[in-house]
């Protein structure tokens, strides 16, 4: 090997030591300083200390008494009285009433409806005729009975009893009398299909329907007219069986829970018309196993007053008015937490209540037991829920709120 080529692996071999021996030393004094480090930083001391806070809440003072819930259902409106119009008597029609129109509204016995009366006026013509002449035959046969009775009082003892009644011609007389009162029957029979040209309103209605125009042919059967009644309508409203015992009824209580009505859609805010729970359906709602109750509207249409008419099939608001509830804090839902409690300030801590509540309707629960006349009860909502945290009231003092006040 030549000088030159050992010369340079010298110095190679020389330069990777030096590396070596440099990032060694480079490692060394790094962990030194870490060791140093460690042990010159300053200690943090624990300084036991309690901060003492409390979240400010707004407060009502309940108090118990006597209070009537109120349920909030919707209820279907239908007619308590209606027919289908039907003639009894075949024919044409020859003249309809202006009020015959649906939305229409007609008394008892008002006239909707003429048909042809010219057959039926001949029939009655031809019944009184035959009823003349029956009744003529009968005169006609009461002078030859009394001319018999005149021979037989000639022939008397020697004709026995039962030709006594052929001599006095009795078989005749009843024959005849048969006739006239088949006669007279006939007459009736023709005055009441004339009768029956005049189709009128069998009660006090309004016409939702008609069918028929001048010029139709009807016959008994047929459909001519809708009719429902305005003295009254019903709804039926369905409610959870467990309600019903709240209900009052006329049947058992001697009158019904008072109704208060309201459509706003169709009436607008705040009116409502007043109404009376008077029956309750036997049978529950098959598809949403909801009992039923009967509410009857008198004067559904308004006509004797300013309330607003009702409009049949039409889903409305009823606020039922129920047994009053004694001795019961009444307080809005909102402040029933889960698991009926109810939160309390206490000598300024959260107390958890747990209460028992008797009734709930749309807005209220009425607590038998758990809360007493003077509590304050909280109705701030807490982002931090525990027994006995602190508590500090932004009101001066516990109102009692409108809406818990004995009624």
């Amino acid at each position: 090997m030549s000088n030159s080529n050992r010369s340079e692996q010298y110095w190679m071999i020389l330069r990777v030591t030096l590396t070596v021996i440099t990032c060694v030393a480079i490692l060394v004094a790094s962990a030194w300083a870490v060791v140093i480090i460690n042990q010159t930083e300053p200690t943090a001391q624990t300084i036991n200390s309690t901060r003492k806070s409390a979240a400010l809440v707004e407060t009502i003072r309940v108090q118990r008494g006597t209070f009537t819930p109120e349920l909030q259902v919707l209820g279907n409106v239908q007619s308590a009285q209606e027919i289908q119009l039907s003639p009894r008597i075949s024919g044409q029609v020859n003249a309809i009433s202006t009020s015959f129109v649906p939305g229409g509204m007609v008394r008892k016995g008002d006239v909707l409806l003429q048909l042809d009366a010219a057959d039926f006026e001949n029939a009655l013509s031809i019944s009184q005729s035959e009823l003349q002449q029956a009744e003529a035959s009968l005169q006609i046969e009461k002078g030859r009975q009394s001319l018999a009775k005149k021979e037989l009082a000639l022939l008397e003892g020697t004709i026995d009893e039962t030709n006594r009644a052929l001599v006095l011609r009795e078989p005749q007389i009843e024959s005849i009398v048969a006739e006239v009162n088949a006669a007279k029957a006939a007459v009736q029979r023709a005055e009441l299909n004339l009768q029956r040209t005049s189709i009128v309103a069998p009660f006090d209605a309004q016409i939702i329907s008609r069918s028929v125009n001048v010029g139709s042919q009807v016959s008994p059967g047929d459909n001519l007219a809708r009719l429902v009644g305005m003295q009254e309508y019903w709804i039926m409203a369905s409610l959870p069986v467990r309600h019903l015992q709240w209900l009052q009824f006329p049947d058992r209580d001697g009158y019904g829970s008072s109704v208060v009505l309201r459509d706003s859609d169709t009436w607008g805010p705040g009116i409502q018309r007043p109404a009376v729970v008077t029956k309750m359906i036997g049978t529950l709602d098959q598809q949403t196993r909801l009992a039923r109750v009967l509410i009857v509207v008198p004067d559904p249409l308004g006509r004797q007053s300013r309330l607003p008419p009702l409009i049949l099939d039409t889903l409305i608001e009823c606020h039922i008015q129920c047994r009053p509830i004694q001795n019961v804090v009444k307080l809005s839902r909102q402040y029933v937490h889960d698991n009926d409690t109810v939160w309390v300030m206490v000598d300024g801590k959260l107390d958890i209540r747990q209460v028992s509540v008797s009734f709930r309707d749309a807005q209220f629960a009425y607590i038998q037991s758990g809360l007493e006349s003077g509590d304050s009860v909280v109705t701030t909502n807490l982002a931090t829920v525990a027994p006995g945290i602190g508590l500090k009231r932004v009101n001066e003092s516990d109102p009692v709120m409108p809406e818990v006040s004995a009624q």
